[in-house]
């Protein structure tokens, strides 16, 4: 009866999504109200995000049985994005009635398991993995259609499409889907790793493809810290900064971060947030000088505050973890080629044979073309020399293997001058007096509504 009636509310007061390409000088604005629901926040923000838009600022606010946002976005060129297809898909995305319904982009399960079988991989991060992956993989006559790999904390995990090299289509014996998941549970394991290797197939239905690799390592426990015997050395400075602290007047958490702004944060914090049964009531998000600062009022979804040390320190530790997951200092290298079979396994030896190590990957194939997008690094951590690329590029292919330019070191922030939450006294005094005080702090240029 709950959910008939939260449907009734919902069809009684529809989402309604504004597009303003005018109040703004150098953003577009997108408001949405809607009826509050769990998971509707990372909804919104996965929509936009895979549409490779990037949100610089964004207010938050879901108290009581109504959501509503303002985020100021811009293209990758950093522009105002103004195409009419786009608009129109954000509209008819987020005025769906479904908010389960995903964007088309960087999904797994979103085609027939007819045509490709999908396979989850974790296990220890070493150098080579990849290539041994897909070595194992070639040997077995399995075609890698699309694949997405993360590392983070000495862990690797994966998300692989794959189909019979002979057939093109998906893999459903159950012999050979036993030999495959024993052949790379073997290349998976690590010396002296009490975590055991896991190679499982997808669930079925359609599963967001990046959110489903926060939930693979979350549950691989990758935010858990681990001492590096030799390595690169991170700067304490580039580590993400988060706190969680009480706010006892109205029984929130009030989670503060601090880190280095990077296309797809918001998506990653409110990915883990929302997987962890946190939801967000408040929240003010602002990207300047190339760091971004982020502050959540939370609870739990049983409608209470962090009530513990413990479990306040594995929030932070988590938040972390989500942050790092993507950030990268390595080098991007772009492989654009015929697609053909066992690519992938030459490509990636040829940077194993020469000493690079795979942090990050991207893989995909369409209408004949394969484009890999892969962060690498030496296998100590440390940046890779001129002369290795130069090498790896010349055995590849110069045309076929690019260096993408990096945007550059963010140039260090000012210090923040003061240490108190950005939304300050926002819960003392009558709640109109704070909705005004925060639209004349943040110049967005929607007055929030009060409840």
């Amino acid at each position: 009866m709950d959910d008939e009636y939260a449907k009734l509310i919902r069809r009684m007061n529809p989402p309604r999504v504004v597009i303003d390409n005018d109040s703004c000088k150098d953003a577009t604005i997108i408001q949405v109200d809607s009826v509050n629901k769990h998971g509707i926040l990372l909804h919104v923000v996965q929509v936009l995000t895979d549409l490779d838009l990037v949100i610089t600022k964004a207010y938050i606010s879901s108290d009581g049985g109504w959501f509503m946002n303002v985020f100021n976005v811009i293209d990758r060129s950093g522009n105002k994005f103004r195409d009419k297809g786009v608009i129109n898909h954000i509209q008819q995305t987020l005025e769906s009635d479904d908010v389960s319904t995903p964007s088309l982009r960087g999904t797994v399960g979103l085609m027939s398991s007819k045509e490709h079988t999908s396979i989850e991989l974790t296990g220890t991060e070493r150098p080579g993995l990849l290539s041994e992956v897909c070595a194992v993989l070639t040997d077995l006559h399995c075609n890698v259609v699309n694949a997405e790999i993360w590392t983070h904390n000495a862990r690797a995990a994966a998300v692989v499409h794959v189909t019979d090299d002979s057939t093109g289509c998906a893999i459903e014996d159950p012999k050979r889907l036993a030999t495959i998941k024993a052949r790379l549970c073997s290349v998976l394991k690590g010396n002296n790793d009490m975590r055991s290797p896991k190679m499982t197939l997808s669930p079925p239905g359609v599963t967001h493809r990046e959110r489903r690799l926060h939930q693979i390592m979350f549950a691989d426990r990758d935010y858990v810290k681990v001492d590096r015997v030799q390595g690169r050395a991170e700067e304490k400075s580039s580590r993400p900064q988060v706190t969680a602290v009480d706010c006892s007047e109205k029984d929130y958490t009030v989670i503060s971060m601090r880190s280095k702004d990077r296309p797809k944060l918001l998506f990653d914090i409110i990915c883990t947030l929302t997987d962890m049964q946190y939801v967000v009531f408040h929240g003010v998000v602002h990207a300047r000088q190339m760091e971004a600062y982020q502050e959540y009022y939370i609870r739990h979804v049983d409608g209470l505050p962090i009530s513990s040390e413990a479990e306040r320190e594995r929030v932070v530790q988590c938040l972390e973890a989500a942050i790092e997951r993507r950030a990268s200092e390595c080098l991007e290298l772009e492989l654009c080629a015929e697609d053909r079979i066992g690519l992938l396994s030459d490509i990636t030896r040829i940077f194993r044979e020469n000493s690079l190590s795979i942090k990050r990957a991207t893989i995909s194939s369409k209408d004949g073309k394969a484009r890999d997008t892969f962060y690498v690094t030496d296998v100590t951590g440390n940046s890779v020399d001129d002369m290795t690329i130069d090498s790896v590029r010349r055995e590849i292919g110069q045309s076929l293997l690019q260096v993408i330019p990096n945007s550059g070191s963010p140039a260090k922030a000012e210090e923040a001058k003061t240490n108190s939450c950005i939304f300050g006294s926002f819960f003392r005094g009558k709640s109109s007096q704070n909705f005004k005080m925060i639209k004349s702090c943040s110049g967005c240029p929607y007055p929030l509504k009060t409840m």
